[in-house]
């Protein structure tokens, strides 16, 4: 669990981001939080984040995917997403994430999808929809974040 595969983006993205030293896929993984729970990124653009969460150790008492788990995967794509849209001179900061659960989940793999409902200057707003491995939803989710710009030492956080 937690063991990273490679991320596809976009040939101009990663051109971007390596035009200011930023290995983009290495970026671009689910941070700490993330990594602990298995969260693995798929496939990244502004457009459309997909990725997946092992419900194996992500669960709650009574044995069913615990539904902070999937805000956890829902604000990871989402973010992606939305960072992706800001460009290598924004930052996306979360501001609002709300998540409705419509079925519980006992094992197997949870695919999320994320696709922007808004992309605007300063704001950008994704719906993720979360699915179990019989393509049934489990989880909608709607992330909200902030674009603002880099500032000094923020890379320094992103790489450590």
């Amino acid at each position: 669990m937690g063991e990273q595969q490679q991320v596809k983006f976009p040939q101009e993205v990663i051109d971007e981001y390596a035009a200011l030293g930023v290995d983009l896929p290495a970026l671009f993984s689910a941070g700490h939080l993330g990594t602990r729970m298995g969260v693995q990124i798929l496939e990244a653009s502004a457009e459309r984040v997909v990725g997946t969460m092992p419900v194996e150790g992500n669960t709650q008492p009574y044995g069913l995917l615990h539904g902070g788990a999937s805000a956890v995967l829902a604000e990871t794509l989402g973010s992606v997403g939305a960072m992706l849209h800001g460009g290598s001179s924004r930052i996306a900061v979360g501001v609002d994430l709300n998540c409705t659960h419509h079925r519980g989940v006992r094992s197997g793999l949870v695919t999320g999808v994320a696709t922007p409902v808004h992309r605007g200057r300063s704001t950008a707003t994704y719906e993720i929809v979360i699915t179990d491995g019989a393509d049934k939803r489990v989880c909608t989710a709607r992330l909200t974040c902030l674009l603002r710009d880099v500032r000094p030492g923020d890379g320094e956080q992103a790489a450590g």
